[in-house]
């Protein structure tokens, strides 16, 4: 059974930051997309980053642009993917998921897309 389990997250001020983490089992997940979304109250979930094969043992990282420059991904071994948020602003509060999918050369943003689902770990941004 495939689970991706998150921790990290909770309460912290503007300017301050955070560690997310989300561990992947129940099949091999080296060569899948690996990433974090958001969902704000009444807003639909969007894409943070995600990290993907390139095929040469190494992931390519990618970054909405809300949080380029102030979140960095990271890829820990295949199966365990971090999120470390500096410099965070109240509108990044929401609840964070990790997902995955099946491997793609090109980064895919759309939450539709993805196969794999954590429950999400509330991260809060008090002004």
């Amino acid at each position: 059974q495939v689970q991706l389990v998150e921790s990290g997250g909770g309460l912290v001020q503007a300017g301050g930051s955070l560690r997310l983490s989300c561990a992947a089992s129940g099949r091999t997940f080296s060569t899948y997309a690996m990433g974090w979304f958001r969902q704000a109250p009444g807003r639909e979930r969007e894409f943070v980053a995600s990290t993907r094969w390139s095929g040469r043992g190494v992931y390519y990282a990618d970054y909405a642009d809300s949080v380029k420059g102030r979140f960095t991904i990271s890829r820990d071994n295949g199966d365990t993917v971090s999120l470390r948020m500096n410099s965070l602003k109240p509108e990044d509060t929401a609840v964070y998921y990790c997902a995955a999918r099946v491997h793609s050369t090109a980064v895919v943003t759309s939450h539709r897309e993805y196969d794999y689902w954590g429950q999400g770990t509330q991260v809060t941004v008090s002004s």
